[in-house]
């Protein structure tokens, strides 16, 4: 359940893959708490490839009707998509705000820590990584949107 007398939160973690979304997302889940919804775990617990579009779209807008139902029930969720646009995010925010009564939050990662496999985070075989290189990063950097300050502004609680 959320802190006493609060709203629950809706917890967006934004950022590209390798940049540190799980461990931030992980300690919230703990402190706050919250229900952490992942689309790389859920895929790779699946046996999915974690890099198959149609099966983490169709996972990813369960995950966002179930994350529409749980604040209604008192509880905080954390959604950890990536986010990679801002279109995206704001649509998550305005939509969470128009259907339940919500405090929006954002922790954005800018992919400053990222390191490419070999010997990257992604190799440690951890459930929902799987290995990355340089040039497939270097795509994902050039497509992820980082949130500034102004975005991070129509947030309620803007989160680092």
């Amino acid at each position: 359940m959320g802190d006493a007398g609060s709203e629950p939160r809706l917890i967006l973690l934004c950022g590209p893959p390798g940049s540190g979304k799980t461990t931030p997302a992980k300690r919230l889940a703990g402190e706050i708490p919250a229900v952490r919804l992942c689309p790389d775990e859920w895929t790779a617990d699946l046996g999915v490839d974690l890099f198959d579009a149609d099966v983490r779209d169709r996972l990813e807008r369960r995950f966002w009707e179930h994350a529409q139902e749980l604040p209604a029930l008192g509880q905080n969720v954390i959604l950890e998509f990536g986010f990679w646009g801002r279109s995206e995010r704001d649509e998550k925010r305005l939509r969470a705000r128009a259907r339940f009564s919500c405090r929006a939050a954002l922790s954005g990662h800018t992919g400053r820590r990222i390191v490419p496999s070999p010997g990257g985070p992604q190799q440690t075989g951890a459930p929902g990584t799987a290995p990355v290189g340089r040039e497939l990063l270097e795509e994902y950097l050039r497509l992820f949107q980082a949130p500034g300050d102004d975005e991070l502004a129509l947030f309620d609680e803007p989160l680092s």
